[in-house]
């Protein structure tokens, strides 16, 4: 049995008694543990009985380890008895231990309250679901522009030009990392170098050297180079005009299984129709979730946005790597540090465990569940989206992932009450 008082900043104190008896099984397998530990003057390490153990070293030589064996149980326990959701690790506090059992205190945050304001029914912008005959020219002209060729030219580079170039910078006569490259390709005018780079190579021809000065914008993301006066020696090794197909049956016969330009325009407006539904049906929810957020009220502990700052940045290190890339490093990159990146992630990670709170809230307004059916189709979409076999995954699921898997399930059906609610406005998104 465990007593609760609730405290203010909706905190937890339990009082928790474990009998002797229970204690006593502890402080013996502590024993029996940790008796290697000790040295007793005529006996072999690990082999001095236990009395003597204590009456060299004090009764409560083996209290600490049996404690940490029973608070666990004894706290999880008492959590289930008072029907509690912590949402942190307690603190502990000993009032008393020896040979009659333990009372310990442990103090932990509960999960807040919300109070919701309406969820059914709220305003959102109506979707816009046209496509065009446009939008379709301007897609087929994407593809037309992927299957651009380039071709050497005798004249000087104009804008729009493609050059083929060698080049090597320096600041003060000292080259600097990054600022060499060989056989680059750049497309006069496209502003991918930076500013006063591409004008100045403007009327250069193939197999001209030429020096160019620019200046890095004072926010450049290399501190070491922001405003800096550099230097680059380029080498134009070619001219190109770039040179397009025409759009007519052949070329679409080459690009697709279509025969003819009609058909693939068809089919191309068919899939944009799909894809702007798919688009409205997440843009639905987004701005469904957030007025249901905005009309709920709830105090936020800050251990709950601290701990989904940590789990955003341990998912960004978890896609850097995959570049090949750590977050030092990345951090240098941006001009920042892991503080202060920190401190830019809390708002976002404040909107989603609000989005989180409100979402369970929901679930219990509406007494919310799933069967069976509905947690499998969880598992397929699950499996579909990261190219696995549905029916090769379900086996091999234990009981947690079950678990989760269910309240993906119990949270899809709140979102989608939430979302099929919503009232579309005359506004467009």
């Amino acid at each position: 049995m465990a007593q609760f008082e609730m405290l203010e900043g909706k905190k937890a104190k339990l009082t928790i008694t474990v009998a002797g008896d229970v204690f006593e099984k502890a402080v013996d397998a502590a024993y029996h543990k940790t008796a290697g530990r000790y040295s007793v003057p005529g006996f072999r390490k690990g082999k001095a009985p236990r009395k003597i153990i204590e009456k060299a070293y004090g009764e409560g030589v083996f209290y600490e380890d049996a404690f940490d064996a029973v608070w666990g149980t004894a706290y999880d326990a008492a959590i289930a008895e008072h029907d509690l959701v912590p949402v942190d690790q307690p603190s502990l506090d000993i009032n008393k231990i020896g040979p009659d059992g333990v009372e310990f205190v442990a103090v932990v945050q509960l999960q807040p309250d919300v109070t919701l304001g309406q969820y059914q029914g709220v305003s959102v912008p109506k979707a816009n679901l046209e496509v065009t005959d446009e939008d379709v020219d301007k897609a087929l002209e994407d593809e037309r522009e992927k299957q651009a060729r380039f071709a050497d030219v005798d004249r000087a580079a104009e804008n729009g030009d493609r050059l083929l170039l060698d080049y090597s910078g320096s600041v003060d006569g000292v080259q600097f990392d990054g600022g060499t490259a060989e056989d680059q390709t750049l497309v006069l005018g496209s502003g991918a170098f930076i500013p006063g780079f591409e004008e100045q190579l403007i009327g250069t021809k193939a197999g001209e050297q030429k020096d160019i000065t620019v200046t890095f914008p004072t926010e450049y993301h290399a501190k070491e180079l922001a405003g800096k006066e550099a230097v680059f020696a380029c080498n134009v090794k070619a001219v190109q005009v770039k040179e397009l197909p025409e759009i007519d049956d052949d070329f679409i016969a080459d690009i697709s299984e279509f025969d003819t330009v009609a058909e693939w325009k068809a089919d191309k407006k068919e899939k944009m129709i799909e894809e702007k539904q798919r688009a409205a049906t997440v843009a639905r929810e987004n701005a469904a979730l957030k007025a249901v957020c905005d009309n709920a009220t709830v105090e936020i502990p800050e251990v709950m946005i601290d701990r989904q700052v940590d789990y955003m940045v341990r998912d960004l290190e978890y896609r850097l790597s995959g570049s090949g890339l750590d977050m030092n490093t990345y951090c240098q990159y941006l001009g920042t540090s892991l503080d202060e990146m920190k401190k830019n992630f809390r708002p976002e990670a404040e909107e989603r465990v609000k989005m989180q709170l409100v979402l369970d809230a929901v679930i219990k307004a509406e007494a919310l569940t799933v069967n069976d059916e509905e947690i499998d189709a969880e598992i397929d979409r699950y499996a579909e989206a990261n190219g696995m076999v549905s029916e090769d995954l379900k086996p091999r699921l234990s009981e947690d992932d079950k678990n989760y898997f269910k309240e993906r399930a119990t949270v899809d059906k709140a979102v989608r009450l939430i979302a099929d609610s919503a009232v579309e406005t005359s506004e467009e998104a």
